[in-house]
Parts: structure tokens; sequence; C-alpha cells
């Protein structure tokens, strides 16, 4: 693969840089299979991020879905967790998110959704991209083809969601800063402030496709450059950077400190595990340690899956709801049983603030509560063809380690591990490292040198 013009199709949908690896043909035929796959005729819910590519990859997958006799709902420029409390909200059997997240400007992706709005599983992933390998479309005839309709309610049915759940009045004592990285947080937020009275100030917030204020991730050192500085300027109680589709969040404390990403979902398990009822805790084999030592306090456990939604999906549908108190991932992305669990970074973030008000505690005296741990990531463009040796070749390296070798390889020692593995979102090899303490650096800048000799 060239490195210079992505396109990834997996499991995880279809994604790459639009013009150079992306292409209409691969949107079109790619959401002729979705429609296949969905059989009969019923209607399916798009939207998209706002993306400058959004508009006309929006007209392909339309008419891919119309072309096999589906009806579109079309919500426009809106949140993937509103896209997916949409399709719950109706009879749809399914629904696709047009955006690439955390992704820069030139990339853009396409996002699969079963009935109610979850993720398909990896059987449904899989069937999907051997339709369409296969070219196996189910177009309909002249007169059975589908129709197209816009709906422009969805953000505020989603936001009376919201206020089933949270407290809007008793959170209108909090200012939050929360940047929006020109994204959909900010036409959930800007109605959120005005229709609740929460003392919002938004950032970035006027939507933008072709320039971001930044880099969309949600991660620490995004937040370290471009949100923990204007913390005491701003007098914030708890700031919140969003990606591009929301839903991903990340963190400052009140005084501007830069949080981890990992402690999103460290947060919320803390939260949901002593309300209850559930005992069980979702995430994946790249996801903080912490989350063990949190989960046993609250006599709960862990169960971890290979990195990807669709094996989160997988593994929900093991559990009855009532059993699991929350799934997630150390990306900031973190669903909850009372959406449905759908990934929503602005009800993790509201999740945050009840958090804070039921304890009566800020954010940065919870934070400081939790025992040290330095989690170090890094990513090797993916250059190479020797994946399997240089997992073999690590894998002897550590002859002690406990080994899981699910997805990619992980190995875990008495107060640290590591996980190794080929990203299924971007053409790069994922290397992270963790120790209870301070950071693991010498095991992982081994492990960054050792990845790097093979391409």
């Amino acid at each position: 693969m060239n490195v210079r013009t992505p396109l990834r199709i997996s499991q995880f949908g279809l994604r790459g840089v639009v013009g150079e690896g992306l292409t209409p043909a691969h949107v079109l035929d790619f959401s002729a299979a979705f429609a296949t796959l969905l059989g009969e005729k019923s209607k399916v819910i798009i939207g998209r991020d706002p993306r400058a590519s959004g508009q006309m990859i929006r007209e392909g997958v339309a008419s891919a879905l119309m072309a096999c006799g589906h009806d579109v709902i079309d919500l426009g420029i809106v949140s993937t967790p509103v896209i997916q409390h949409a399709i719950a909200g109706t009879d749809a059997r399914g629904g696709i998110s047009i955006g690439a997240s955390h992704m820069a400007t030139e990339w853009n992706a396409l996002k699969f959704f079963g009935e109610q709005g979850s993720y398909l599983s990896t059987g449904e992933a899989d069937e999907l991209l051997d339709i369409y390998h296969l070219k196996g479309f189910d177009f309909a005839q002249w007169n059975q083809l589908g129709f197209y309709s816009r709906d422009d309610g969805a953000i505020d049915r989603y936001i009376s969601n919201l206020a089933e759940v949270f407290d809007f009045a008793a959170l209108t004592r909090y200012r939050v800063l929360v940047d929006c990285c020109n994204g959909t947080s900010a036409l959930i937020l800007g109605r959120l402030r005005d229709r609740f009275g929460l003392n919002l100030v938004l950032i970035n917030e006027q939507t933008e496709g072709r320039a971001f204020a930044h880099e969309p991730a949600t991660d620490q050192r995004t937040v370290q450059m471009q949100l923990a500085p204007l913390m005491r300027h701003v007098g914030a109680d708890a700031g919140f950077l969003f990606d591009v589709d929301s839903d991903r969040v990340a963190l400052a404390t009140e005084k501007g400190e830069a949080v981890s990403e990992e402690m999103v979902l460290v947060l919320l398990a803390d939260e949901m595990l002593a309300i209850g009822p559930g005992d069980t805790v979702i995430a994946n084999l790249s996801t903080t340690a912490l989350l063990d030592e949190i989960a046993a306090r609250h006599k709960g456990r862990v169960v971890r899956v290979t990195v990807g939604r669709n094996s989160t999906a997988d593994a929900l549908a093991g559990f009855r709801r009532e059993q699991v108190a929350i799934a997630g991932e150390g990306t900031g992305a973190v669903m909850m049983p009372q959406f449905r669990f759908v990934y929503d970074g602005i009800a993790s973030m509201l999740a945050i603030l009840t958090m804070m008000q039921r304890r009566g505690e800020s954010l940065g005296s919870i934070l400081s509560a939790y025992p040290k741990y330095s989690i170090l990531k890094g990513e090797v463009p993916l250059e190479s063809h020797r994946i399997p040796q240089m997992l073999d070749d690590i894998e002897s390296r550590y002859p002690n380690a406990r080994k899981n070798n699910l997805d990619g390889l992980r190995a875990d020692f008495d107060d640290s591990w590591f996980h190794v593995r080929v990203s299924q979102t971007a053409p790069v090899v994922r290397v992270i490292a963790e120790r209870r303490g301070d950071p693991p650096q010498a095991l992982f800048e081994e492990l960054m040198d050792t990845v790097r000799s093979y391409n």
C-alpha cells in the first residue's frame, strides 16, 4: 500500500483520503453492498459531518441505497450518535454515517449500523465485505426504486432523549469550556445551552469542512495544546474536547491539566459500577489496566476484546443489558446502557458533570484519587509485509510475559503490559505500553525500534 494514498477497507467499513484513495466508485459499491445486506425494501437513515467531501459522498450513498429499493431519510449535518438514536427511534432497518471522526479534513469514511442503531456484528461486517468484493448487488427495477426525504428534527429528538436521563438544572452550576473542533458537537451544545441554560463556553464552534482549527484527535496531547491553556482564563470547572462527529471526547481539569484520553472510560466505569446494576465492563486489549483495578474495587470485572467496534458489539450480544455497566475504548469513546450502548461523547460529557455533581467534588479532585498509571502510545507507518514475522520476533524477546495473540500481540507483566497491532482504520502499526507508576520508556522505545526495523 502506498501510504500517501491511503484507503482502508475492513470490518470497520470504508475510510480513506478522498480523491487519492477513496473514490466515488468505492462509495457507490459499498453503499449498494450495505443495501443488499439489509434485504427487502426498508428505510435507511443517513447523515454526515461537515467535511467538504461529505456532500459528494452523500449523493453517492443515497443513490446506491435508492437504486436497491430502499427509502433514504437524510438527517443532514449531524453527529454519529444522533444518527444512531434516530435509527433506534424509527422502523428503519439501518443507517450510514458519513464522516471520518478524528481524522484530518481530507479523509472521509462510511460507518454502517443495523437495527436499533448498533454497529454491525463481526458476522454482519464480514458478509458486507463479501457482498462488496463479489459485487453481488441487489438492484431494484425502475418501478421499485426507493425515495429520498429530509428530516431536520433529529437533533431536537436526540436532545429530548438526553433530557430524560440527565438533570440539566443541576448541571447549570458548572461553567464548562468546550472545544468543538468545528464539528457536529457545536450544533448540539448550542441548543443545550439555549434550551436548558447550561453554562457552556464554546470555542471552534463554526462548522467547517476544509480547515479544522486543529487536528481533531481526542488525546491528551491535543488537549494540552488547544484546550488546557484556556481553562483558568475562562474560569471553567471542566473542559471537554470533541472529535468532528462527537462520538469521542477528551478532558481538561479546572486547573488546566490535560487528562489522558484513557481516563474518560475509567471515570465513567467508576461511576456506573457504583450506581449499578451492571458489574461488567467491556473494553479492548489496548485500554488502560487501571480499568481492572477500578472494576475490582466494585467487585466487578473487565471483559477484554479485540480492538474494533464490531468486537464490542459481539461482546455486548453475549450479555443481558442490565449486566453491563459500561463499554468503551481508551480513545475517549464510551457507551452507556442508558443510551442503548451508543458511543457518544456528549452523553459522556454530561455523565462526567453529573458524577462531579453527585459526589460534590471537582474533576481534578476525583482524578487525583486514582493510582498513577503511565501509558505511552506510538505508531509506525505500515510499509512492511512482514507483520507476522515482526510479531513473532517481538514475542520471542519476552518469554516470561503472559501472551494474547487475538489482535496482534498483547504481553502482560506483573506491573506493566504492551500491545502491538496493525490498525484497521489507518495504514500504521500501533504500539502501546503502560506501567503502574512511571512511564515504561525503555520498553516502549525498544518496541518502537523493533517495529521500525521491519520497514
